[in-house]
């Protein structure tokens, strides 16, 4: 194997996505002397751009598509190798790509990122959607389509219910709520209205306290309908999202073929039981649907609350698995539960000289009370630049120490055309019992929602235009004890920004 190398660089990376690119960047202009590789699969790499540090932990970005000669021309010691890994020699420091070429390395960094959850393998009616070119594909069939079903409750999911227009949307969530993964019933509540309406209406009542809200039965089902006329949608972007990134459908048009908005229907608290094309379902003696729509549908999607739907496409987004596979051949990488490569506080796996990135791995060091992983862009882009600063720091013999962007979870994204801010324990994750909620909530404009324990706040959900996310991280870093404030914290006719100033 060593004597078939092409060439040795002192870093190699693998993966063209955020956490991958935002390595090489780093690596390539802190020691500008080294050789750095970036191994990707595809002719084009995603890069960071108008990037914004919001404030001490929460950042916004963009994420755009270049051509890797963008890289190339930015840093002249970069060399982007267009191929996929066949397999990692860790022993011999190489790394094989499927068109034959051996690579050496010093140093090398996997950010192979994940691979969606797809509820089968080989149906063509079953469509996962990750990157760039699976949702142009979904675009394009979308565009013939009558009903649609999409089962997931997490970012994907909750950005293509509201997005679809021109076609019925049957949604199925294992969850009592949508959006288990980002919020609470109370959350799912204050969104759900956003379904069924052009923009949010005129703020009501400011509501601030306790919320409740009745929890849909098992099986049960919602149906949102709005009937608003099309307006020059062929050729405006669509509004921005989050799923596949920050504004991941823009310019991408999410139309059936239907004269509708919006038609969606939500089932709770089911998951798929089968999966049938038309001549199953009507060779099937157990199905009972109505006749005229046996057969006029491609495909049949059998729930577990006992409903079968039929559609034209099944949109499978139920979340990613890491993308190990190339890499674990031969070699002793330790694995943690979720299937990711262990990585310590240096971004390092157990493997000698390789670290990791991005959904391919999993933090396995002890973590910050207030911050926990999630496969989330802003997460990707926070790893991939600190496993840059690791290797660099070993390489030069500099010491180093977890970034800080690990010491409290902070992410925005937009979700029904709402600005949201997660922050710590935004669903007091591990508390248990040991947890107050603060709530405010004014119909169609936000949606706080503070987490305390003993006093002192943990974590927040923010939807809308609160403009507190700066305050309640200050709050949530300094662990102020904020019991003798109690409801008062969030009266909304206090400026709660000038007071903890």
């Amino acid at each position: 194997m060593a004597d078939k190398k092409e060439k040795t660089f002192k870093f190699v990376i693998v993966g063209g996505g955020i956490a991958g690119v935002t390595c090489a960047e780093q690596l390539s202009s802190q020691i500008q002397s080294a050789d750095v590789a970036l191994i990707t699969a595809g002719p084009h790499i995603k890069a960071v751009t108008n990037y914004k540090q919001v404030s001490k932990t929460l950042e916004e970005f963009d994420v755009e598509e270049q051509p890797s000669s963008v890289l190339e021309e930015k840093f002249p010691n970069l060399t982007v190798i267009h191929s996929a890994v066949k397999a990692l020699h860790t022993q011999l420091h190489t790394v094989e790509t499927a068109d034959g070429r051996v690579f050496g390395y010093e140093k090398l960094c996997i950010c192979s990122g994940g691979r969606p959850k797809l509820l089968t393998q080989n149906n063509p009616y079953v469509l996962g959607i990750r990157d760039t070119d699976s949702a142009q594909e979904f675009q394009k069939r979308l565009s013939n389509a009558k009903r649609i079903v999409v089962i997931g409750n997490g970012g994907i999911a909750l950005e293509l219910v509201y997005e679809v227009e021109g076609c019925e949307v049957i949604w199925a969530v294992k969850d009592k709520a949508i959006g288990n993964t980002f919020f609470d019933a109370g959350a799912a509540q204050f969104l759900i209205p956003s379904l069924e309406a052009d923009k949010p209406e005129g703020a009501a009542t400011c509501k601030r306290l306790r919320y409740t809200t009745e929890e849909p039965a098992a099986g049960a089902s919602q149906s949102f309908t709005a009937d608003r006329n099309l307006r020059g949608r062929g050729s405006c972007p669509t509004e921005p999202g989050s799923a596949l990134g920050p504004d991941w459908h823009e310019g991408i048009v999410l139309q059936g073929a239907e004269q509708v908005s919006r038609r969606v229907s939500v089932e709770y608290q089911c998951e798929v039981e089968k999966i049938f094309t038309a001549e199953e379902l009507f060779n099937s003696p157990q199905q009972t649907l109505r006749p005229e729509t046996v057969g006029t549908w491609p495909v049949y999607i059998q729930l577990t609350n006992g409903k079968t739907f039929g559609c034209d496409i099944v949109v499978s987004a139920t979340g990613v698995l890491p993308n190990t596979e190339p890499f674990l051949h031969g070699n002793n990488f330790a694995l943690a539960d979720d299937g990711g490569l262990q990585v310590d506080d240096y971004m390092m796996t157990t493997e000698s000289d390789v670290y990791a990135a991005g959904d391919v791995c999993t933090a396995c060091w002890e973590h910050s009370p207030m911050w926990q992983q999630m496969r989330l862009w802003t997460q990707a882009r926070q790893m991939g630049w600190y496993a840059g600063r690791c290797m660099a720091a070993h390489v030069l013999s500099e010491p180093i120490e977890l970034d800080f962007c690990f010491e409290l979870f902070s992410h925005i994204t937009k979700f029904f055309n709402y600005k949201v801010v997660l922050l710590g324990k935004f669903n007091g994750q591990g508390l248990g019992p040991d947890q107050e909620l603060l709530l405010r909530c004014t119909k169609g404009l936000e949606y706080v929602k503070v987490v305390l324990s003993g006093g002192r706040m943990v974590g927040a959900v923010l939807i809308g235009e609160t403009d507190l996310e700066e305050t309640f991280e200050n709050l949530i870093l300094n662990q102020m004890d904020l019991t003798p404030y109690g409801e008062e914290l969030l009266n909304p006719n206090i400026d709660i920004e000038d007071y903890f100033d």
